[in-house]
């Protein structure tokens, strides 16, 4: 993979298409506007003024269809389409937000296809075409808050406390680096309602791969049969202020070098695991972060990804050795603060298999994966049978700019995700 001097992405093409598809790649230009950088991809943090101007021009677009649109206590977006009075809801879509100058795909492309999905079958329903199509369940389109984490942590923020897994007022308490509260920002844009939300039957989601694995298998749908196991810890790593040039390095108490150290662990433990697990460290704050004072205090995040539960248990106890070693090399201490962590869990078989023969029946390659990356489905899984969907990535960027996935491929994913929707409404895992 290589970003280096990157051409300029292709700009989606609504005129190769026609129709309904034509209409979707479209909206998906329009979508690309709201955050855009000079780079090529968006920026719209949550909360922010550019994912509130994306929320409330989704909401004109929902409305324009005919679904009613309402926000829930932690800023998750429904737009509501009721074909059974007083039924539950097929919850389907993902998020909005994105990373700092991130990609225009990760999560907005899942929420827009997930509306036009809707869409569709709201044709279908309403007109003579729905002859032995008898809906059994509504239709919620989502677009969650808080997916990334980026700017309040933790990630699925809001799909955390739409099941249960995250109290509310926690996480409306959360404040961002400026001190800027979950509550505050969302009532910054308008977007901080009331209730629950929908209650749920079942749940769908379609996403961007974010790998390449896809991409070499040569595959159009991923349909999504497990998680990979993440555990996620905040360290903050205490050391002394002093001057950088008086202060003898025998003397020094460096929190960042502490820090520094926890990095390159993670770094070796991953090694010793190749292909099995992943590391990162994604965030740190150092303070006073002056260049005349060694760091006092380092903020950082970490974390560990694997689908052996085994080999991340290994990995864990690797890295907390360590720790105990490196505050006696930095003459440091090192506090641990558990952020949040899952295991490996599979999604429902009945609705891999209701994909499956979803994706054969479109004439779709396809074939199965798992999903390395933290999704709302994960949570939604536990709650209610969820089906998880991929389109392929090219050369697996994301994160970054210039991730990228054909028209043809989101296109493709659409007519999959609708008629998954659609089977799911019709009932099609009651028996499951």
């Amino acid at each position: 993979m290589t970003t280096q001097n990157p051409t300029p992405l292709p700009e989606p093409d609504p005129s190769a298409f026609t129709g309904d598809d034509a209409r979707f790649i479209a909206d998906f230009a329009t979508l690309c506007t709201f955050g855009a950088t000079p780079g090529g991809g968006v920026e719209r943090q949550a909360g922010s003024a550019a994912d509130g101007e994306q929320r409330h021009w989704f909401a004109g677009l929902l409305r324009d269809a005919g679904f009613e649109v309402v926000f829930d206590r932690i800023g998750n977006q429904f737009g509501l389409l009721e074909l059974v009075p007083g039924a539950p809801y097929v919850v389907v879509g993902s998020h909005m937000d994105s990373q700092p100058t991130a990609g225009r795909y990760d999560g907005a492309y899942g929420v827009l296809a997930a509306a036009h999905a809707a869409f569709r079958l709201a044709e279908v329903y309403r007109s003579d075409a729905a002859a032995g199509r008898q809906p059994k369940y509504n239709i919620a389109v989502v677009n969650w808050f808080n997916e990334e984490g980026s700017r309040f942590q933790p990630s699925m923020m809001g799909s955390s406390v739409y099941t249960g897994k995250l109290d509310l007022e926690t996480a409306l308490a959360t404040t961002d680096a400026q001190g800027v509260s979950v509550r505050e920002a969302l009532e910054s844009v308008g977007c901080l309602g009331e209730g629950d939300g929908p209650r749920a039957a079942f749940a769908a989601e379609i996403h961007i791969e974010q790998g390449r694995s896809m991409e070499r298998d040569g595959i159009t749908i991923g349909v999504v049969d497990s998680n990979w196991a993440a555990n996620k810890y905040e360290f903050i790593v205490h050391g002394e202020q002093s001057h950088t040039g008086s202060t003898i390095i025998e003397d020094r108490k460096d929190a960042l070098l502490g820090a520094s150290m926890l990095v390159l662990t993670a770094r070796e433990i991953a090694d010793r695991f190749p292909g099995a697990l992943h590391t990162s460290v994604g965030h740190l704050n150092v303070y006073p972060n002056s260049p005349v004072v060694v760091a006092s205090r380092v903020n950082l995040l970490l974390d560990l990804r694997s689908a052996d539960e085994e080999i991340l248990a290994e990995a864990d106890a690797l890295l907390h050795q360590r720790v105990s070693e490196i505050e006696q090399a930095a003459k440091v201490r090192i506090e641990r603060r558990t952020g949040h962590s899952w295991p490996v869990t599979p999604y429902q078989i009945e609705g891999v298999e209701l994909a499956e023969k979803a994706a054969a029946d479109l004439g779709l390659s396809h074939g199965r994966v798992k999903t390395l990356a933290g999704h709302d489905s994960t949570n939604m899984k536990d709650l209610v049978p969820t089906v998880m969907l991929f389109v392929p990535s090219a050369e697996g960027i994301s994160h970054n700019e210039h991730e990228y996935t054909r028209d043809e491929d989101l296109v493709a994913g659409l007519h999959m995700l609708t008629e998954v929707l659609g089977k799911l409404v019709e009932g099609a895992l009651d028996e499951s």
